[in-house]
């Protein structure tokens, strides 16, 4: 996956959360719904880790595709 293409699923996953907290907010989610949202959040952080790792690969003059998606654990465990 490129840059462009993460960007691109990055905006498909964003958009899909909107919609789903929409519906949270105006009462009409459910219970599998609720699990979407939070499987969205943790793929959202997954793929902005992956770009933020291909830049600085970029930057390093290393080779961005060498980048790998983290597994979900390390990618929600970041102290900010």
């Amino acid at each position: 996956m490129n840059d462009q293409e993460i960007l691109q699923h990055i905006q498909e996953l964003v958009n899909e959360e909107h919609h789903l907290l929409k519906l949270e907010e105006d009462g009409k989610i459910q219970g599998d719904q609720r699990q979407r949202v939070k499987d969205l959040e943790v793929g959202l952080d997954q793929c902005w880790d992956l770009l933020r790792q291909r830049r600085a690969r970029r930057n390093a003059g290393q080779n961005p595709d060498d980048a790998q998606p983290r597994d979900a654990s390390i990618v929600e465990n970041y102290k900010q």
